[in-house]
């Protein structure tokens, strides 16, 4: 016969077990913590750099060091297009940024390109 201290016992630590196979495992969470994926870091060259979802610049400036910008030019609100010669070209206007600080080398912007937080792990790019 079961008794009703044996019951809430079984009860109990079967309800336990379940909720912990709900938690999501340490890396997981860490996945989730850092935001969506916006690249592969095989996707960007050394030396250039690639435009995510319209919103987002990322660029390789050196080997291993990765940057992400706003896709936004500070003049006018276009969408940069490309990446080559150190430099995150607008094709509006012809504004060029740097391509390790978004700092603006050629105008008519007069203002960075705005600078986004990301982390880099297992060839994984996404914002922090």
């Amino acid at each position: 016969m079961l008794t009703r201290r044996a019951l809430i016992t079984r009860v109990g630590a079967a309800g336990a077990g379940s909720v912990v196979f709900l938690w999501p495992s340490a890396a997981e969470a860490e996945s989730e913590a850092a935001g969506p994926v916006l690249a592969s870091t095989k996707g960007i060259p050394v030396g250039g750099g690639k435009i995510v979802k319209g919103k987002y610049v990322i660029t390789q400036p050196k080997k291993g060091l990765y940057k992400c910008f706003s896709a936004k030019c500070t003049h006018q609100g276009c969408t940069v297009a490309s990446v080559s010669g150190g430099a995150i070209n607008c094709p509006c206007h012809g504004s060029k940024f740097s391509a390790t600080t978004g700092r603006v080398l050629n105008g008519p912007a007069k203002r960075p390109l705005a600078q986004k937080r990301i982390k880099v792990a297992k060839g994984k790019i996404r914002l922090a």
